[in-house]
């Protein structure tokens, strides 16, 4: 098999910090993860924008540029857009977010941003269309891609559904994020997946955990996903119809875990690109 790229993504390295909290940026800096990521084996990073927001406190996008070539660092990921098809004070603040985040993405180079949706809001599909497609177009002019990823909390959770905004909106650097982690828990089948149109198949994360738990899915998500290997997903299966249907991007390995984040950083780096690239053997 070629060479596979990995890509970091942020939450996985970012330490003892916790989603939806009040500090989401790491207190490992920049440069740190950057270089424990490389040495890891990692060709890429993913960065979250309070993270971002906060690094440039004290470094500036070319300087953070440099940190990234000097390391190898061919891929980046950045997230994450949500509210993008509100109208409001949500949109606005998701407009702001938008903004930093285009101009971080041209500045480094970033491969593509995240985008999604956590409060299940209802929405017209011509909407959803019309949004995305708007997103989409913003980001072109800065030479990057939109990928919607298709999360258990989005206010669309099916793969009809997520294909026909996608297909809506026909933009060329418009796509989806496919995480195993939420494939598994909306229980959608690796043959339906492996069906998804090429030019809409844009990024790939990887994760394992239990196929059943005892809390809620919400906390399931956010503190038991498991390094690849550790848990009960077929990964290889998936990454086998993944590849058989012509992915040939980067792949990410995103675990938010609470057993994760007592590690320290060249811990967390280096166990979660040998789990995942074991993947690939």
């Amino acid at each position: 098999m070629k060479n596979v790229d990995l890509i970091a993504s942020y939450w996985t390295i970012a330490g003892p910090v916790h989603p939806h909290s009040a500090q989401e940026f790491s207190p490992w800096p920049f440069e740190e993860r950057v270089k424990a990521a490389s040495k890891a084996g990692f060709t890429g990073i993913g960065l979250k924008e309070v993270d971002v927001a906060h690094t440039l406190e004290r470094l500036s996008l070319k300087d953070m540029k440099h940190i990234l070539d000097d390391n190898g660092i061919r891929h980046v990921e950045l997230e994450f857009i949500s509210d993008w098809f509100l109208d409001g004070e949500k949109k606005k603040q998701s407009d702001k977010i938008k903004h930093l985040l285009l101009e971080v993405a041209e500045a480094l180079g970033a491969r593509h941003i995240k985008a999604g949706d956590f409060d299940t809001t209802l929405t017209p599909m011509p909407k959803l269309i019309e949004s995305f497609a708007a997103l989409c177009k913003d980001a072109e002019n800065y030479g990057t891609k939109i990928l919607f990823e298709l999360i258990v909390d989005a206010m669309i959770k099916t793969l009809p559904e997520t294909l026909e905004m996608l297909s809506g909106a026909d933009a060329k650097n418009g796509g989806v994020m496919l995480d195993l982690w939420h494939i598994v828990k909306l229980r959608i089948p690796y043959e339906e997946v492996a069906k998804i149109p090429r030019r809409f198949m844009l990024g790939v994360e990887l994760n394992d955990g239990t196929l059943e738990c005892p809390w809620d899915l919400h906390e399931d998500t956010v503190n038991h996903r498991r390094l690849c290997g550790e848990g009960e997903f077929d990964i290889k299966g998936f990454v086998k119809q993944i590849l058989a249907a012509g992915y040939d991007g980067p792949w990410g390995i995103e675990v938010l875990s609470e057993e994760l984040r007592k590690k320290t950083l060249e811990e967390a780096a280096t166990q979660a690109y040998a789990t995942t690239i074991a993947q690939f053997e």
